[in-house]
């Protein structure tokens, strides 16, 4: 039905989590897989096992895509391996966790550098590799229009995030190549440990879901998987936002 067999997706951020389900998801139907990893190569090399056993392809690539060379390795490699690129899904992401009146400037720029700044630099050296028909995805958050505790960096950084995939998505639309954002909303992964508040967030995000559940990493890849494929081709420079009805609520 996606008609998505033997594309190849880079995933940042692949290991585990969204971004592993994500690659999977991907994977169960055609899709040869780059995971992209910084630290965790055993998780990543997990994954690959994963996807190669549903009989696609899987290249595992380390690189912080903070940096400018490191993007340029990634995609070095892809170049040599697949010489293609078809679906870019931006879903690596780090910040600092601290109230405003704590932030300083090296908090800042890393959260915007490795959160939004990233994808200029993955966008660029994605865009020669690909074809007509290319799709860009980038995971945000709810962070992006609400205000969280501890969470002003990263929410910013979203928000950064969400404005500049539209930009990229009016900039790259007339050759073909579209761009989105899959905006997550509370999701209980490793990552959320790190939130002093985690119990909290959880507890409220499945209070006012009107469904009365949280979101999973699979229900982020599922809308992942509608995007990349044909059946999106009109959706063109929007945020989807998947929370479980969360943000209808007052």
């Amino acid at each position: 039905m996606y008609n998505l067999k033997g594309k190849v997706a880079l995933v940042t951020g692949s290991s585990r989590g969204i971004g592993k389900a994500i690659a999977l998801k991907l994977a169960d139907n055609g899709v040869n897989i780059v995971v992209n990893h910084l630290r965790n190569k055993t998780k990543a090399h997990e994954t690959e096992k994963e996807i190669k056993e549903k009989g696609v392809d899987c290249l595992v690539v380390k690189g912080n895509v903070r940096e400018e060379e490191g993007v340029k390795n990634i995609f070095k490699t892809i170049k040599e391996t697949f010489n293609r690129v078809d679906i870019i899904v931006s879903n690596a992401a780090s910040g600092v966790l601290k109230p405003v009146l704590e932030l300083k400037k090296k908090h800042w720029d890393w959260t915007m550098d490795i959160n939004a700044r990233a994808l200029i630099d993955i966008v660029q050296q994605a865009v020669p590799l690909m074809h007509k028909g290319g799709k860009i995805i980038a995971v945000s958050s709810l962070g992006a229009i609400r205000a969280i505790p501890n969470y002003t960096a990263v929410g910013s950084s979203k928000a950064a995030l969400e404005s500049l995939v539209r930009h990229i998505a009016f900039e790259l639309a007339p050759r073909g190549i579209i761009a989105n954002i899959v905006s997550a909303g509370a999701v209980d992964t490793e990552a959320l440990k790190h939130f002093p508040n985690r119990e909290e967030i959880l507890n409220n995000a499945k209070e006012l879901s009107p469904v009365g559940k949280l979101v999973t990493p699979e229900d982020i890849a599922n809308v992942v998987l509608f995007l990349a494929s044909n059946l999106s081709n009109m959706i063109i420079g929007q945020t989807i936002i998947v929370d479980g009805g969360y943000s209808i609520r007052g």
